[in-house]
């Protein structure tokens, strides 16, 4: 945990009781730790008696539905914001920026260690292995009941998060809390075929894209995808169908850093970087203003393609004491 952190699960606890109308926000390119974290809490506020709803800038993705099937939007007049799995607000997206001015945000649950404390308060433990696991804690705490919905919301957030339990940040809480979530009505084992294992024609296609143009810098030890908006066109893919792409150049043999670079508009390009033990993929995000986990980590660069290119490729450089 923390020691930054201004409220405890008590405190979490009062803050769910003193308040009646919230919006839930998770961050854009939403994965199963963000949408879990927020639909899960966005139940259990509503087992409460209470009035939420679950904000997204780039919406719900389908491959997710199981989460949000019979959810509807509440209409009611904002009382307070709660941010689930994000670290910074840059990571809100375009129609969230209205969240994105100073004290907008009452509470933020997270677990990066690149947190940077944006809210009026702030319960942050980087040792957790998922925002999911986190939320876990405070249900528990707090003693209320926990539904089969919002059991499988925060299982599948704990399962992505950690990649079905076999990345770094698998703690054994997260085996834990995984076991008694399996305990609820939540048909674990589709949960997992979902995730890991079904993939749409067009997910196949995105992966043998990326693998066909992956690039190799410093003696194999950088691998490099980049996906730009007029070649996902040009091949006919949603842009949802390249998430977990970025876990694809680590697959290979004796890389060390893999980066996936997309672009998001003309001239910004998001990074998604996976490291080795070797390597710290939040400190190598940071000086692009990014951040996220030691192995796993993200940021935007702003540039021309052949500007973002050769920056990272620099940087990389720098950061394994390599040329190229």
């Amino acid at each position: 945990m923390d020691n930054r952190n201004n409220i405890d699960f008590d405190g979490i606890g009062r803050f769910f009781e003193e308040h009646d109308c919230i919006n839930i926000l998770t961050h854009k390119s939403p994965d199963g730790d963000t949408l879990g974290a927020g639909f899960g809490l966005c139940a259990y506020l509503r087992a409460m008696g209470k009035k939420a709803n679950v904000l997204n800038s780039d919406g719900f993705p389908e491959r997710y539905s199981f989460m949000y099937e019979g959810y509807y939007d509440m209409e009611f007049e904002e009382e307070c914001v709660i941010a689930v799995d994000i670290a910074d607000t840059a990571l809100l997206g375009a129609s969230l920026l209205r969240y994105a001015e100073p004290a907008a945000i009452d509470l933020c649950i997270d677990h990066h260690i690149s947190n940077k404390f944006y809210a009026k308060q702030s319960y942050v433990d980087g040792s957790a292995s998922a925002a999911c696991l986190i939320l876990y804690r405070i249900f528990k705490h707090l003693g209320r009941p926990i539904s089969d919905i919002i059991a499988k919301c925060l299982y599948t957030g704990i399962a992505t998060d950690t990649g079905c339990f076999k990345y770094e940040n698998t703690v054994p809480a997260a085996h834990i809390a995984a076991a008694e979530l399996m305990q609820y009505n939540i048909d674990f084992a589709n949960v997992n075929r979902k995730m890991f294992d079904i993939k749409s024609r067009a997910r196949l296609k995105a992966e043998m894209i990326s693998t066909e143009s992956m690039e190799y810098f410093y003696e194999g030890r950088c691998a490099m995808i980049i996906m730009t908006t007029a070649a996902m066109e040009s091949y006919g893919i949603e842009p949802a169908e390249f998430e977990g792409i970025s876990a694809i150049p680590l697959t290979v043999l004796g890389v060390d850093i893999g980066i996936t670079v997309r672009q998001r508009h003309e001239k910004v390009f998001k990074l998604s970087v996976r490291t080795t033990d070797k390597l710290d993929a939040s400190a190598f995000c940071r000086q692009f203003g990014g951040g996220g986990h030691i192995r796993a980590a993200g940021c935007e660069i702003n540039g021309t393609l052949e500007e973002v290119r050769q920056t990272v490729i620099e940087a990389v450089g720098r950061l394994l004491g390599m040329k190229v």
